[in-house]
């Protein structure tokens, strides 16, 4: 081989993807090796997520493939509200651990961090006041 060969792909300082989403919220995460530096929209995860389950949510990952301390995480993400937004960090954080480390899909998938959550909000009906709300019935 000559010494002028391209490393391996896994092996470049590049970071790896990952896309979630959950309800309209929508997450791209992007994990290289690092300090354990973890920004959401350019603030600290704690900064970003003031609630405690919020961001207990989107550091699980992290916390449950014990890689929290040797990765940096850089997150964008838009639409939706904050509980969205935080299980749209979880499910991009999981897709990009698993792009950096194959090995960890199946407990990822297994322990639910790569299921996509589908409940949505249920659309409006006409002649309703909601989804379900309906106005109020007269019978004379």
């Amino acid at each position: 081989m000559s010494s002028n060969a391209q490393p391996l792909e896994g092996t470049v300082q590049a970071p790896f993807y990952g896309t979630g989403r959950r309800k309209e919220a929508v997450a791209r995460v992007f994990v290289k090796l690092g300090s354990g530096k973890y920004e959401v929209n350019g603030r600290p995860v704690e900064q970003y997520f003031k609630n405690v389950a919020w961001k207990n949510a989107a550091i699980e990952p992290l916390k449950f493939t014990e890689t929290s301390g040797q990765i940096d995480v850089l997150v964008t993400v838009k639409g939706g509200g904050a509980g969205g937004q935080a299980g749209a960090v979880r499910m991009g954080l999981s897709r990009a651990l698993t792009r950096f480390n194959p090995e960890l899909r199946p407990g990822l998938r297994k322990n639910g961090f790569l299921t996509r959550d589908s409940r949505m909000k249920e659309r409006k009906k006409y002649g309703q006041k909601g989804a379900r709300k309906r106005f109020q019935f007269s019978k004379r």
